[in-house]
């Protein structure tokens, strides 16, 4: 007796660690692949439907505690970035594009991200 898990799934290998990996037979394929009762374009519809924050990163600074401390109603904190640099479109911490900051169209004095680069998808899986 071996202690993999068995595995009614003809394709399925153990790999280094025992954990079974493969693919599903038929029947069960689309239960595994959408769950219980709907279908993989169902879910990839809910999922589309999902909001996500997107934080638009201008720039940083590092002030000293003190001075942090000294802050009041009108205080100028200088950012490490010029007015024109490009801005960070960040999703969960990371970079997703970059892009310039304009005047939304049809609102009056609110912001937007022309965006001008994507980054690499390929690398956000990691």
């Amino acid at each position: 007796m071996t202690d993999q898990p068995e595995s009614r799934n003809s394709n399925a290998e153990a790999d280094d660690e025992g954990v079974v990996i493969g693919v599903e037979d038929d029947a069960n394929a689309s239960v595994s692949e959408a769950g219980p009762g709907g279908s993989v374009e169902d879910l990839k519809r809910a999922i589309f439907n999902v909001p996500i924050e997107v934080v638009v990163s201008v720039g940083t600074a590092q002030p000293l505690i003190g001075e942090l401390l000294e802050m009041g109603r009108n205080h100028l904190l200088p950012l490490n970035s010029a007015i024109d640099d490009p801005v960070e479109l960040r999703v969960k911490g990371r970079v997703i594009a970059r892009g310039e900051l304009t005047q939304a169209p049809g609102a009056d004095n609110q912001l937007g991200v022309k965006v001008t680069e994507i980054v690499n998808m390929a690398g956000l899986a990691e």
